[in-house]
């Protein structure tokens, strides 16, 4: 005979919920077909949370008493189906454990939402085997007369025999709740999975993991992954051990959203990831104008569990309620959507998309963050889609407009002082704001990326390497952080361990010309020019011509007594010089390189009345200038200190 359920209405664990009356198992609200006998077992799993049911309590709850069933293999079955929907496995349970030889225990914590739990209230309604067999003793009575003292010591010690057995499991129930929990203090938030059906709302669940990313990233006692690293993750069907070792993390958040109209719905679950333990689900729905709240909320609920300690900004910045303009804010995840490609043609559709959110919201602060960092990318020498002189006003213009709306923002702080440093030369102003930028979002690898080499640029190398692997640390899949940090190690003539660094971004992704850049500049700095022509050919073909990549080939042909060669290169980039992109610093090294300082110093003269990206004197192919005076002044005026003795 079947028990009576113990609970009644809805339970939930992880992202997953039992609709008792309905009979139905559902994962993030969708329906997970389950068959009646399964179902069944995994009732009566919840009702004894964290307990063993014995396999021939389960087998009595499935199976009448005439049943003719092969029970061990049934219940196999049985079990399997359920870590089949689950997602579960036996050998790493997060939801259903094997207890050997006895039987199983349900591990995840139950909540009882709209149910009443009846385990407590409602007598069971299974029969007493023992009162059913009249061959049975009565054990109520109290044995009387001769011949009954060895059935006496028998129930004696099987009443010491249970309570021995419910000490031990009390004594190990309480230990298992005073054990410390594991600390964590690094966490990876996977991309958040889109249930819409629709490919064309990918932006928007993409937007709300950065949303995410950037609430955790607040928090200063917390390392949390960028999200150019986890993105890497989408679809991905890796343990979540396995990618928290890959992330070094001791936790991962995984979760959905699932947006219908204006209504949202954010589900969210945090795994300790060394036993692959859940700690926490919950599932948040709004309108689509409380999305930050409801974003705030899962990230002040991950906070909580893991026993963060926040500082007052962090509280406040956590409790703060935003509401947003729907469509304005729609405009702006569709623009970090394209900016996050990293592409000419993307960042153009980011300017327009952001352009939209604020002409739909006006006091979106967010989005004049956006169109900060689209124009400062725009007219950065990596892209050159502008002048800088066009480019970087309107960047530094949009990033303080955002700050006027929003101080807090860690993005447009940084933002705007990649607009002082690298157009202004307003290092003082530039130091305020990148460090501003760190203390309000500790986990913005892009402040640290841009930082170092602030700190580069004021002759602190080995902060500024230090700085750098922050960002490595926190974006470790950041190919172009990766990149840098190798160029950086070239600035310090630490050439060995700038190959080791290039060759392991070039693994990364073998078609990434600013890595194969990087190697063959190290390999030109230690003489190995043949490598050195090797890698530089690779990296002018896959950044599609890239100036910087044309111009270290043309040193690496100089160097390999190339020299026809080498001409020929500069006098391209010369034939391709215009108002938009006159390459001036690029052609001067390579003027360098031929050994001609007149005709390198005119076009770095030409570069500086551009307003060149001053980071362009660190490079190696100007070290044969450092002692020119001229190259002195240049240094002078640009205000940069020590320059001239960095080597």
């Amino acid at each position: 005979m079947n028990q009576e359920p113990q609970f009644r209405g809805l339970v939930r664990f992880g992202v997953f919920e039992v609709d008792l009356r309905a009979g139905e198992l559902r994962k993030h609200g969708i329906r997970i077909r389950l068959q009646e006998q399964p179902f069944l077992a995994l009732v009566m799993l919840l009702e004894h949370q964290g307990e063993v049911v014995t396999r021939a309590e389960l087998q009595r709850r499935l199976w009448p008493a005439d049943t003719f069933v092969d029970f061990d293999h049934g219940l196999n079955k049985v079990i399997n189906k359920i870590r089949e929907a689950l997602g579960d496995s036996a050998e790493n349970p997060r939801f259903v454990e094997t207890v050997a030889r006895r039987g199983y225990r349900f591990l995840a914590e139950v909540k009882a939402s709209d149910a009443v739990a009846l385990r407590s209230s409602e007598p069971t309604t299974e029969p007493d085997p023992a009162a059913e067999s009249p061959d049975s003793p009565d054990l109520t009575r109290k044995p009387t007369g001769r011949g009954h003292g060895w059935p006496s010591l028998l129930w004696k010690l099987s009443v010491l025999g249970v309570l021995a057995l419910a000490a031990c499991l009390l004594a190990w129930k309480l230990y298992s709740t005073r054990r410390r929990p594991a600390v964590i203090r690094s966490l990876a938030v996977l991309p958040l999975e889109n249930l819409s059906g629709e490919t064309s709302q990918n932006y928007f669940a993409d937007g709300m993991t950065d949303q995410l990313i950037s609430d955790l990233g607040q928090i200063s006692a917390l390392r949390v992954i960028s999200r150019t690293t986890m993105m890497v993750y989408k679809h991905a069907r890796e343990p979540l051990p396995q990618i928290a070792r890959e992330l070094n993390v001791d936790a991962v958040v995984e979760g959905t959203v699932l947006r219908s109209g204006d209504q949202v719905r954010v589900t969210a679950q945090l795994i300790e990831a060394s036993a692959d333990k859940h700690i926490w689900s919950e599932s948040y729905q709004g309108e689509m104008r409380d999305t930050l709240r409801l974003q705030n909320n899962v990230a002040k609920a991950i906070a909580d569990q893991i026993r963060i300690n926040l500082n007052p900004q962090e509280q406040a910045n956590l409790k703060s309620v935003k509401v947003v303009n729907p469509q304005a804010y729609e405009s702006y995840l569709k623009g970090r959507y394209f900016w996050d490609k990293r592409t000419i043609n993307g960042l153009k559709v980011a300017l327009a998309y952001f352009g939209e959110a604020i002409e739909e919201d006006p006091k979106n602060a967010q989005a004049y963050s956006g169109l900060a960092d689209t124009y400062a990318l725009l007219g950065d020498w990596q892209y050159a889609a502008m002048t800088a002189k066009e480019a970087l006003p309107k960047a530094k213009a949009a990033a303080i407009k955002a700050l006027e709306l929003d101080g807090t923002l860690g993005e447009a702080h940084n933002s705007l002082a990649f607009c002082l440093d690298g157009f202004d030369w307003n290092w003082d102003s530039a130091e305020r704001e990148f460090l501003r930028a760190i203390e309000l979002n500790p986990s913005l690898a892009t402040a640290h990326h841009w930082y170092g080499w602030h700190l580069s640029l004021m002759g602190r190398n080995d902060e500024a390497i230090a700085e750098m692997r922050k960002a490595e640390k926190l974006d470790p899949l950041s190919l172009i952080i990766n990149v840098d940090l190798a160029e950086l190690l070239v600035l310090t003539h630490a050439y060995d361990e700038s190959i080791l660094q290039s060759r392991r971004t070039v693994e990364m992704d073998p078609n990434f010309g600013p890595a194969h850049n990087q190697l063959g500049q190290a390999y030109l700095e230690k003489h190995m020019n043949n490598e050195a022509v090797g890698e530089l050919q690779q990296a002018v073909r896959l950044s599609g011509g890239s100036p910087i990549c044309i111009a270290n080939l043309a040193r690496a042909y100089v160097a390999s007594a190339r020299r026809s060669e080498a001409v020929k290169l500069l006098n391209d980039l010369k034939n391709g010089s215009n108002p938009s992109n006159s390459h001036a610093s690029e052609i001067a090294m390579i003027y360098v390189s031929l050994g001609d300082n007149g005709q390198a110093m005119n076009w770095l003269e030409k570069g500086y009345e551009e307003r060149f990206n001053p980071g362009v004197l660190l490079r190696p192919g100007f070290d044969p200038l450092r002692s020119d005076p001229l190259f002195a002044n240049l240094v002078r005026r640009v205000g940069l200190p020590r320059l001239n003795q960095r080597m």
